[in-house]
């Protein structure tokens, strides 16, 4: 199969590493012209993940993104999801027609708060059968240094997704494969609230005890949610998620701990008392937490599940409620 990759961040350049370590020749939109031309000089990008090399003669690097929608079979959107409708918003329907989607995308997009596949096909008619989603738990950073890591790959159609799966397996990734295209993607919007609100109490200087307590019961939260969402549904999973598995609670978990995550990071400068603005300007990548807060906050006055933890994170970072009282109010929930 034929792949491009629609981004040049660390998610999109750990997800090329893959690919491009599993022989595969890819199509690689960057929009910076300059950075282009770095790569193939230097064999490396010079922004993110700059000590995974790759060999020139497998990337096809172009800065015309209807070049390489048009020689691929199978897009890997690496965008962050605040970006994602501008970047579509270059294509016509009919560049999309017969691609398979493959969504590294762990957020919603904020103008009409809907998940990728529902903004395609409400303006794309991408069929959701086409749509895939990439979940991890993984980090970019540890992809290029090729620690041991897990994918979790999920569309309706089951063998396309192993297909896809097993393009994307390594000796240093495991794939995952399931049929929850909803579920994983809202867990993954969700594990960056929570892992921004880990932050926020480090940045407090609260001890593990309370973070080890904080996380069981945002999991516990995180589960309620995507259970009350699945009642929704008009497409249900056909099999009932293993909400403890690696792309729900081991992606929680993971982003909650690292010190690689960015939203721990962004949480850890307003629980020490950055503005929101300030953080951003700090830490200079996208933490999708930030948006998330906002859109699960609307999300759920549809879903209607109990979330003091995720409203209450909302209320710090855009109600400006101190960070301080917001967590003696989330004490007060935690079981």
């Amino acid at each position: 199969m034929q792949y491009g990759i629609i981004g040049s961040g660390s998610w999109a350049t750990a997800l090329a590493k893959m690919l491009t370590d599993n022989g595969h020749t890819i199509f690689w939109w960057v929009r910076n012209a300059e950075t282009i031309t770095y790569m193939e000089k230097r064999k490396h990008n010079p922004h993110y993940l700059s000590a995974a090399y790759f060999n020139p003669q497998q990337l096809r690097l172009s800065s015309d993104i209807h070049e390489v929608v048009a020689a691929s079979e199978a897009l890997v959107i690496a965008v962050p999801s605040a970006h994602a409708e501008q970047v579509f918003g270059q294509l016509v329907p009919a560049e999309l027609t017969g691609k398979k989607i493959i969504s590294a995308i762990k957020g919603i997009l904020p103008t009409d708060n809907q998940l990728l596949h529902e903004y395609l096909w409400k303006h794309y008619q991408v069929p959701v059968d086409q749509y895939f989603a990439l979940l991890g738990p993984c980090h970019a950073e540890e992809v290029a240094s090729e620690k041991l890591s897990y994918l979790t790959f999920s569309g309706k159609d089951h063998a396309s997704a192993e297909a896809i799966a097993k393009d994307f397996t390594t000796e240093y990734i495991n794939t995952v494969v399931n049929d929850d295209v909803t579920g994983v993607q809202y867990a993954a919007v969700l594990k960056n609230i929570y892992a921004l609100g880990a932050g926020i109490a480090h940045g407090l200087e609260y001890g593990d005890n309370f973070l080890s307590v904080y996380i069981a019961n945002s999991a516990k939260e995180m589960v309620g949610f995507l259970r009350q969402l699945s009642e929704t549904e008009t497409q249900p999973a056909v099999l009932t998620p293993n909400y403890a598995a690696s792309a729900y609670l081991g992606d929680l978990l993971v982003t909650c701990y690292s010190l690689y995550s960015r939203n721990r990071t962004f949480g850890n400068m307003i629980g020490k008392g950055y503005s929101v603005k300030s953080a951003q300007l700090e830490l200079n990548m996208v933490a999708e937490g930030y948006y998330a807060a906002k859109c699960v906050y609307r999300t759920n006055q549809t879903v209607k599940a109990l979330m003091p933890i995720a409203s209450t994170i909302y209320e710090i970072l855009w109600n400006h409620r101190p960070a301080a009282d917001g967590f003696k109010k989330i004490e007060g929930v935690l079981v």
